[in-house]
């Protein structure tokens, strides 16, 4: 990394920086590479589950915990990383555990006297339209609606973040947003995306592609922890990755659908609780959304992987496995859903699905 430039100054003291959610990926990606800079003091893993890691002090924690501050009184910036992206937690649980904790995590902060706080959300919060430019300045206006998918959550993750300073005097709140996310353990509804058999193309749209490998979310949320940079900040590779390129490094055929029957399938087959993701989330699929992440290398921020390799690095992670709409399909489900299935049926990869879920009401 380099050296910050004049908007990103680095402090002068060494810190001690706490991340929550340490064991899981983004978490310990992040304490690892606190344990080794040279302006953190003391790096501390903050979760339930313990993190072994060389140079990182582990302290029992619960994000939703309010006597989380008891645990921060020697802290200086708090990263918070415990965040839930699976598609597969029920809506309500992920909701609960990303709104509570980012706001147990704001008021106990504040409470400790912790100066700032570093969360991040994604570059979904901007929504996906026809009419958005590319890429999207980092200061666009969020107009992402919420849908009772993670978006939502991100959304209102934002909304805590504007009001804690306001709300706790001294208390700095900088949040980072990040193209789709990559890398070993990224598992959400992007990833699954590339887990069809084919890849969805809506007809008419124009979609383009911009990854963020998670080392280089880890390596921006260090940064923007140590270095005095105001939010909000993108975060990804840079520039984007057109359908057409998408397929040649993937080598995945598409099959391009009309909206009106893309749209239909995934809402029926949502309402039946079949597949998590919600016809909304075609959105992101069919318009784009790629950021420009100018200001955060403007303060001596870099990314270390290009699209083409954060690209590369999902295929690896997401090999062996299959997927319709964010449903992981077991191997069984997906030889009998894609054999003598038609295009809509290979859009959703989910007919043998839906017909046990329709044996399975008459015999109950």
């Amino acid at each position: 990394m380099s050296s910050p430039a004049e908007g990103g100054r680095r402090r002068s003291a060494r810190l001690t920086v706490a991340v929550t959610g340490a064991a899981d990926v983004i978490g310990a990606a992040v304490a690892v590479r606190l344990a080794g800079h040279e302006g953190v003091r003391k790096a501390v893993a903050l979760d339930t589950r313990r993190l072994d890691a060389p140079g990182v002090v582990f302290r029992q924690a619960d994000a939703r915990d309010p006597g989380l501050a008891e645990r921060l009184g020697d802290v200086d910036v708090v990263i918070h990383a415990d965040i839930d992206t699976s598609p597969d937690t029920d809506t309500k649980t992920r909701t609960a555990w990303n709104v509570r904790g980012t706001q147990t995590v704001l008021t106990a902060a504040a409470a400790a006297g912790v100066s700032r706080v570093v969360l991040f959300t994604s570059a979904v919060v901007y929504g996906a339209y026809p009419d958005n430019p590319v890429p999207l300045a980092e200061d666009a206006p969020l107009r992402a609606v919420p849908d009772g998918s993670l978006v939502g959550d991100y959304l209102e993750i934002e909304r805590l973040a504007e009001r804690a300073p306001k709300a706790h005097p001294g208390l700095s709140v900088t949040v980072l947003r990040p193209a789709v996310l990559t890398g070993h353990g990224i598992d959400t509804v992007f990833t699954r995306h590339f887990e069809a058999p084919r890849l969805l193309v809506v007809k008419d749209s124009e979609p383009c592609w911009q990854f963020c490998h998670v080392e280089d979310l880890a390596s921006g949320l260090v940064h923007a922890a140590l270095s005095d940079v105001d939010g909000p900040l993108a975060v990804g590779s840079e520039g984007w990755l057109g359908q057409q390129e998408v397929e040649e490094i993937s080598g995945m055929r598409r099959m391009e659908l009309p909206e009106s029957l893309a749209v239909g399938a995934a809402e029926r087959l949502h309402r039946l609780h079949l597949t998590p993701a919600p016809a909304t989330d075609l959105q992101y699929v069919m318009h784009p959304w790629a950021v420009s992440t100018e200001k955060l290398k403007a303060t001596g921020w870099q990314p270390q992987y290009s699209n083409a390799e954060a690209f590369q690095a999902l295929l690896v992670e997401i090999e062996g496995h299959h997927a319709a709409l964010a449903r992981r399909l077991g191997k069984k489900d997906a030889a009998a859903g894609l054999g003598a299935a038609g295009a809509t049926v290979a859009l959703v990869g989910t007919a043998a699905l839906v017909r046990r879920a329709r044996k399975k009401r008459r015999t109950t």
